[in-house]
């Protein structure tokens, strides 16, 4: 039997999972590792830990499923996306990666839009200048560290870094070099002009592949492919991992002329996908787990069960709405739809009779409020269909799709299989090792879903009145977060 190895290179860890050709989970490994926060608003991870990582866990799934490593075709790697991984001459890192969620660059994006112009940037990128793109990142440690931008030789993403260290090539695909800034959207290749208007040197940047191409090899029949698969074009995906993002699929280039949300090249060859991205999802639900409901943490660890899932429990104790709290989650500053490095999360309403309950609920409710003025915006762009599909750690949450459906105000469906981006790269790995004729073939053979939860109607109502309120309180709040920063 052929088997197939998916890496998802997460921001709190990277999972590993080994499956058979018909999708089946043989084994799965995680290791988790720190996010280095220095300064308000900086985010930085260590290379060295994605390594380490993918190695251990990579190890320990062909050991516990008893496998023979030859009968493994094929490995692929989904990654976080915009992370700086500066290699020198000889491959050595040379500072830790700046990652997606970092917002230090809000000047490097007004010299960006300045050298390049704000309409061409867009014309060609599909995006106007932001913190969290890499190119920002770059122009970053020109700026402050030119010391260690003068040893630069080798510019890659995190995935890209894991994939060199497996196998030796400097190489990156269309969908995750999208969010560099440096590629050409429409004609999916590295920009000649935006490159020399910025003045990089095209030569540090790895070598651009269609994402089910093969880029390098490990061993003979091993072979290492690139990026996530975000659920093919079937329905629209929403995930709520760390960040949150809303995808839609689409046969041509759609770009928002505000760059509200982004366009990039989609993982299936000839296609893009319309995307947004809220920095603080599930991360909004993290931080408020790890600083206010430790106990249930340690309840959760007796029982043997997920914290999340008594945390569910624990904000049906509150109503729609929250008893009037309303939570902005702009914990890391926003990209989708604010374009705001300054702004910061907000509990707006807070009263002496709330509870931690409320809190919660209020913080659930808050990112799927972020997620909703996405989906609108990808609807006035006509890229919306009328069905959704939840993935990411929050699309296990029945409750949390339960919001979705109702503040959507769409029926939410669910892959049937758990490991969602180690699941789409396993599959763009068995079509580059010619195991699936192509992507949409794979997906039908092996991708499944459960049946949709339907919206309540009398629930979409009740939570339209508090998104309104949602709305508009960044409007109002805008000059005093700029304020704020400025202290």
């Amino acid at each position: 039997m052929n088997y197939l190895i998916g890496v998802d290179l997460g921001t709190s860890g990277t999972k590993t999972v080994l499956f058979d050709t018909e999708g089946t989970v043989i084994s799965s490994a995680t290791v988790e590792y720190p996010m280095y926060q220095p300064k308000n608003g900086w985010a930085e991870q260590a290379p060295e830990d994605w390594w380490d990582a993918t190695m251990r866990t990579t190890k320990k799934v062909i050991e516990d499923s008893g496998v023979d490593s030859k009968d493994i075709k094929g490995m692929g790697i989904s990654g976080q996306m915009h992370g700086l991984v500066m290699l020198d001459e000889n491959g050595s890192v040379l500072r830790r990666s700046i990652i997606w969620c970092d917002q230090r660059t809000a000047r490097e994006c007004e010299e960006i839009t300045e050298r390049v112009g704000a309409k061409r940037l867009i014309e060609i990128t599909a995006n106007p200048a932001l913190p969290g793109f890499t190119a920002s990142k770059i122009l970053w440690v020109r700026n402050h560290e030119p010391e260690i931008y003068a040893k630069c030789r080798h510019i890659l993403l995190p995935k890209d870094y894991v994939r060199y260290m497996l196998t030796g090539e400097f190489a990156t695909e269309v969908s995750d070099a999208s969010g560099m800034q440096l590629l050409d959207i429409p004609n999916r290749c590295w920009s000649d002009e935006v490159l020399e208007k910025l003045d990089i040197d095209k030569s540090m940047l790895a070598k651009v592949y269609e994402s089910p191409e093969i880029t390098g090899y490990i061993t003979e029949g091993q072979i290492v492919l690139d990026r996530q698969l975000h659920g093919q074009s079937i329905y629209p995906p929403i995930t709520i991992g760390t960040s949150g993002v809303v995808f839609a699929h689409s046969d041509k280039v759609t770009i928002d002329p505000q760059g509200r949300v982004h366009t990039f090249c989609s993982a299936v060859p000839g296609c893009w996908t319309v995307m947004s991205c809220t920095l603080a999802a599930g991360l909004s639900l993290k931080w408020f787990r790890d600083n206010f409901f430790l106990e249930e943490m340690q309840t959760a660890k007796g029982m043997g069960v997920d914290p999340y899932y008594l945390m569910d429990r624990q904000a049906e104790r509150a109503p729609i709405g929250a008893n009037r709290l309303v939570y902005l989650p702009y914990l890391m500053g926003e990209r989708s739809p604010k374009l705001d490095s300054d702004c910061r999360g907000v509990f707006f309403g807070l009263s002496a009779m709330h509870t931690k309950y409320d809190m919660l609920r209020a913080v659930m409710e808050g990112v799927i409020y972020s997620q909703r003025e996405c989906l609108d915006i990808l609807r006035g762009m006509g890229v919306v269909s009328s069905e959704m599909l939840a993935c990411g750690g929050g699309g296990s949450s029945p409750m949390w799709r339960q919001m979705m459906a109702d503040v959507y105000n769409l029926p939410v469906k669910t892959v049937v299989s758990k490991e969602g981006p180690a699941l789409g790269v396993a599959i763009l790995a068995g079509v580059g090792a010619g195991i699936y004729p192509s992507v949409a073939e794979a997906c039908r053979k092996v991708v499944k879903t459960n049946p949709a939860q339907a919206p309540i109607p009398e629930n979409t109502g009740r939570y339209e009145e508090f998104y309104r309120v949602y709305c508009g309180l960044y409007p109002q709040l805008k000059d005093c977060y700029k304020a704020l920063a400025a202290l």
